[in-house]
């Protein structure tokens, strides 16, 4: 069954007003009698009607619509980035249109003007693993389209950014693993065209350089995210297990290969941590309901999408281009777990 709602001009059909009439009354205007507001608040209510805000926000110059574009909805990662981007947007009176690229740079860009076309007030954006053009997103920049990028972002759009200190996090991850026990560790990650696979394995490779461990090409692999990360990661773990002096403890860069590599070191009966130890990039809320309970760094998801919706909020209500951009880096926090204890920590 399809549902049309009705508009300010059914009203004033039915009621036999002027559109202007109807469009007053139902703004409190004190123009009109209290008895009309009453008889067409009364109708409006009997019959659903509900403003629409892309016309209002036309008549005023604005939609009040945020667009979103993230790689994909089901990842632990962005359902909780979309949770605060939700929240300060409703706070701010701003709706909200959410769309996934699926990894796919094409995808990306014609949801970016999909929504472009929908007369946006301003764009958030976490870039595909497949984007290496970035000069459709400068053609709207350049046109005054408000866009703010988080997470996997460009140095090549000048505007505010929102990210995580991923090098930190790499850092961290990789210095637990040595302190626990760890002779050799390996790093599975994504694509190094993401902004944040780089940033994590210099973490992970500073962390073996301060702690004179030697550095081996091999023991590093990467996963194209858009194509299929089970059957990638898969393959990673045979090629370090097949090594001559195979990996005690594997760094894991991203949310969806932290919980695939430990899921397909169990189906091969590997022992974690004995055999391998692991420390993943991951906020799986199930991370402590693991067996073993998994070691993960978090990043600030919730406070991301607040951040990065703030900042974009700002600029469209700005009455002139900020003078400079800023770029907002949040710490993640390292759960130790089981996972990862090859020894006793005391």
């Amino acid at each position: 069954m399809h549902f049309k709602s009705i508009t300010i001009k059914d009203i004033a059909k039915a009621l036999g007003l002027s559109i202007s009439t109807v469009s007053k009354a139902l703004r409190n205007s004190y123009e009109i009698s209290e008895e009309t507001k009453k008889m067409v608040g009364d109708y409006a209510h009997s019959h659903n009607y509900r403003p629409n805000p892309l016309a209002q926000g036309l008549r005023k110059g604005t939609s009040k619509t945020i667009g979103v574009v993230v790689a994909v909805f089901d990842d632990n990662f962005f359902s909780k980035v979309i949770d605060g981007i939700e929240s300060s947007s409703n706070e701010h009176g701003y709706s909200v249109i959410f769309t996934q690229s699926r990894e796919s740079y094409d995808k990306e860009k014609q949801n970016v003007q999909t929504l472009a076309d929908r007369s946006l007030d301003g764009l958030l954006i976490s870039l595909s693993s497949g984007t290496k053009d970035l000069s459709y997103l400068k053609e709207l920049s350049n046109i005054g389209l408000p866009i703010v990028l988080f997470d996997r972002i460009s140095e090549e759009i000048n505007t505010h950014k929102v990210v995580c200190n991923n090098y930190k996090g790499g850092y961290e991850a990789t210095e637990h693993l040595i302190k626990n026990g760890c002779k050799n560790i390996a790093h599975i990650t994504s694509n190094i065209t993401l902004s944040y696979s780089k940033e994590r394995e210099d973490g992970y490779l500073n962390a073996l350089k301060y702690y004179s461990f030697p550095i081996e090409e091999s023991n590093i692999i990467y996963c194209n995210q858009e194509d299929d990360i089970y059957d990638q990661a898969n393959n990673a773990i045979d090629k370090l297990l097949n090594k001559k002096n195979p990996p005690d403890a594997i760094f894991c860069g991203s949310d969806v290969l932290s919980t695939t590599v430990f899921r397909i070191l169990k189906k091969k009966n590997i022992r974690i941590p004995e055999e391998i130890a692991i420390v993943g990039f991951s906020n799986s809320a199930s991370a402590e309901a693991y067996d073993p309970s998994f070691t993960t760094v978090e990043q600030p998801t919730f406070e991301m999408g607040q951040k990065a919706t703030e900042l974009l909020i700002q600029l469209m209500e700005a009455k002139r281009k900020p003078l400079k951009y800023d770029t907002i880096v949040l710490d993640p926090v390292l759960h130790v777990r089981k996972s990862s204890q090859k020894l006793e920590i005391v």
